[in-house]
Formats: structure tokens, C-alpha cells, sequence
């Protein structure tokens, strides 16, 4: 059934392409602290080479992903198919973030759409590709993308969402740093 990939090969590569949602999974280092998993929209992922991914991370309520790279850097993200051909394919590794202040991150943003709110690529050093059958997810229809962060990041501006982070992206809920 499941499969275990050496690279993000290309038929995995348009795989991914066709796909509208992903999750990322992140954890603390401490058994105590909120492990983390959130839902991005998968127009801001990019596989960058066969063993690296990244993804536009915008600004949320949390810093949850962000917190536990800076202090452990592990993370798995996981694509599911809930049209057509059931699949599951998780992406494990290592992860950065890379905030806009670093070099870095000019010529990754390329890669991305433009969006108001973007408050750093996450970018993923893939150490093992796996697939599962993925035949017990429901099927459900894609009826469209959502914009409402992208419309309160703009009506914010760039000052109002600097604001926004610097009341509610300093720290995770277990206090790591964040931004």
C-alpha cells in the first residue's frame, strides 16, 4: 500500500501541483507543550528541488509552526487527495523560517504570489517522502479559494499587521519565541 520515496520525484511533484490543501504538523520539545497542525492553502507551496519545499507563511492568531522551528526545526507536512484517486503523501523534515530581514528571502518571495500579510517563507529540507492509501478520507468537491486574510492583511497595511504580530506573534502558547 504506503511507499517510500528517495526524492520528491516528478510524478509526486504535479501531485502535489493538483492539490488545493495542505497540513502542517509541528511540536514543541517538551512532552508539556500544545503540539501544533495547521491547514495552509496549497497555492502557496512550492516544491523547490527534489528534496526541498517551501511555503508562504502568512500572518495568523499563532506563531505556533514558527516557535517550535526556531526551537527544534521539525516538520511533517501532509498532502491528502479528497477528489478522484485516494492519496495520502507526508513530507518529514527540517525546517527554517526565513524572515524577511534574511537575504534568502527576496528570491524565494519569486516563487510565491503576492499577498499583503506574508511574514515568512518556511522552507523544508525533506529527510524521508512517504505515501499512504489514503482510502479512508472522504471524497469532498473544491469550490474555491478563500480571501478573507488576504483582504484583512491589505485593509491592515503593512503597519497595522507589524502591529498585529508585535501583540500576538512574540510568543507560542507554551512561551517560545516566535517573532
Amino acid at each position: 500500500m504506503g511507499k517510500v520515496y528517495s526524492s520528491i520525484e516528478p510524478p509526486l511533484q504535479e501531485w502535489i501541483r493538483q492539490q488545493h490543501l495542505f497540513f502542517v504538523a509541528t511540536a514543541p520539545l517538551s512532552g508539556s507543550g500544545h503540539i501544533n497542525c495547521s491547514p495552509k492553502d496549497a497555492a502557496s507551496f512550492r516544491v523547490m528541488d527534489e528534496h526541498t519545499v517551501a511555503y508562504q507563511d502568512q500572518t495568523g492568531s499563532g506563531v505556533e509552526t514558527i516557535a517550535h522551528l526556531k526551537e527544534n526545526g521539525r516538520i511533517v507536512v501532509m498532502f491528502c487527495s479528497f477528489e478522484k484517486v485516494p492519496k495520502i503523501l507526508r513530507l518529514y523534515g527540517k525546517g527554517e523560517v526565513v524572515l524577511p530581514e534574511n537575504p534568502e528571502f527576496m528570491s524565494l518571495k519569486k516563487a510565491f504570489p503576492k499577498r499583503s500579510g506574508t511574514r515568512s517563507i518556511i522552507k523544508i529540507h525533506v529527510e524521508r517522502i512517504a505515501d499512504a492509501c489514503g482510502y479512508g478520507v472522504p471524497l469532498y468537491d473544491y469550490i474555491g479559494e478563500r480571501d478573507v486574510l488576504e483582504k484583512w492583511a491589505f485593509q491592515k497595511g503593512e503597519e497595522g499587521v507589524a502591529e498585529y504580530r508585535a501583540q500576538n506573534n512574540v510568543v507560542s502558547i507554551d512561551g517560545l519565541e516566535g517573532m
